[in-house]
């Protein structure tokens, strides 16, 4: 039964506010469990939204985190389709967009992100797209087959994670696509010159044509519908799709009108957030991809956008709303998928933060493994179509320990023996 006297309101309907649903009623909590989600979709998951439900492998239903019947049996009460629009911190109490009040003991912010809008002439036509929610990827999936069909064009505006990983699974529906990327490489603020060009080599292979150090100026229509782009050098490309892959913003709107402090953008912005994901409020607590956490580990702020960051965060707040010791210091991971390259990324290495890149492995067959170090410190590390090393790599990352460069690149060395 559950105990009314007590209740746990979570605002956001994504990974990040299910599995902390879950893990509320896992860890024992018998009071009232609300998840206030704005999709009419049950709560899902991300990463096949340009992975593999985008590419056709993988139908609708296996995205979603649980199964519809699973909430009513876990006393999780789901109101879905409808935005929190405010939160009064005095009254603990958030009211929705119909007016109604939910009042709350402890309330969890998970609202995510949202992606960044192209600001250029045209992004009203038709064919101009975003991906970040389901609704995102059953338009896209459909436009991707058809530009497939009629030999159509995509023209992706990013060659960031989402931008190579649709252009990927537009080539396998057989779409010509070309990505306007203004830095000199893919991934550039995240794997670097080192590495960014064996995603250009990648990409290319496969058909994808590049500009680089170029941005969108104008996505000319007719009649609704796209037609070509303009680049900053003044030169139009043929378009029958735009997809605007320039980045998310942390949906921070209902935290900072309701004056909890936020982290600098310098630190990547969001709700600022303690070891323990309690917000400067503390009745109220905030993960996924809008938490800014003070990270007990890296000894910095840090606001991660990934699958694993949502999937670890939330139970780590559900713990820490139920008074038990959290320290969130995971190490930060996400994986790829784009054609036969599959890679995992471990660690936190921005631009300037490290002076060393080892490789361990063939990167010219695109089998390796990639370290960035400082000091002879690990970082980061990033395995590519190289698998089951990702404990001992993050193992490399949190031990602080300096390393043999040369130890590190020889395959001959076991990597456990370095840690």
């Amino acid at each position: 039964m559950v105990d009314a006297h007590r209740t746990f309101v979570i605002v956001g309907g994504g990974l990040a506010g299910a599995k902390a649903a879950e893990t509320l009623r896992a860890e024992g909590f018998s009071g009232r469990v609300i998840l206030l989600g704005d999709e009419r979709d049950h709560p899902y998951e991300r990463p096949p939204l340009s992975k593999g439900y985008l590419c056709g492998k993988e139908d609708r239903d296996s995205v979603f985190v649980h199964e519809t019947a699973w909430y009513a049996g876990a006393d999780i009460e789901l109101h879905l389709g409808q935005p929190v629009t405010a939160l009064d911190r005095e009254a603990r109490a958030v009211r929705l967009g119909d007016g109604t009040v939910v009042h709350y003991d402890k309330l969890l912010l998970a609202t995510g992100a949202e992606p960044r809008r192209l600001p250029v002439p045209g992004t009203e036509l038709a064919g101009v797209h975003h991906l970040r929610r389901l609704a995102h990827a059953d338009r896209l999936r459909n436009v991707l087959a058809a530009l497939g069909r009629d030999n159509g064009h995509l023209v992706i505006a990013g060659a960031g994670w989402i931008g190579l990983e649709v252009a990927a699974a537009a080539r396998g529906y057989g779409a010509e696509v070309t990505v306007v990327e203004p830095e000199p490489t893919p991934l550039h603020q995240v794997v670097g010159p080192e590495l960014g060009q064996i995603f250009t080599d990648l990409h290319s292979d496969h058909g994808v044509r590049f500009h680089f150090g170029l941005r969108l100026t104008e996505i000319i229509g007719q009649d609704g519908l796209v037609l070509a782009v303009r680049t900053d050098d003044g030169e139009e490309h043929p378009a029958h799709d735009v997809l605007a892959a320039i980045g998310a913003a942390p949906r921070t709107a209902l935290a900072e009108t309701a004056g909890l402090a936020m982290a600098p953008r310098a630190d990547g912005g969001g709700i600022a957030v303690d070891a323990s994901l309690r917000t400067s409020d503390p009745h109220i607590f905030a993960a996924g991809d809008v938490a800014n956490v003070a990270h007990p580990l890296l000894g910095t702020r840090l606001r991660v956008e990934h699958w694993a960051n949502a999937l670890n965060s939330g139970p780590a707040a559900a713990r820490a709303m139920l008074g038990q010791e959290v320290s969130y210091d995971r190490v930060p991971y996400f994986f790829s998928d784009q054609y036969d390259l599959g890679l995992e990324y471990s660690g936190w290495a921005p631009p300037g933060s490290y002076d060393q890149v080892v490789i361990r492995g063939d990167a010219g067959k695109r089998e390796f493994i990639a370290f960035w170090l400082k000091d002879r410190r690990v970082l980061a590390g990033m395995n590519v179509n190289v698998w089951d090393v990702t404990e001992t790599v993050q193992g490399l990352i949190r031990s602080g320990r300096q390393v043999d460069p040369d130890a590190l690149a020889d395959p001959s060395v076991p990597l456990e023996s370095l840690g």
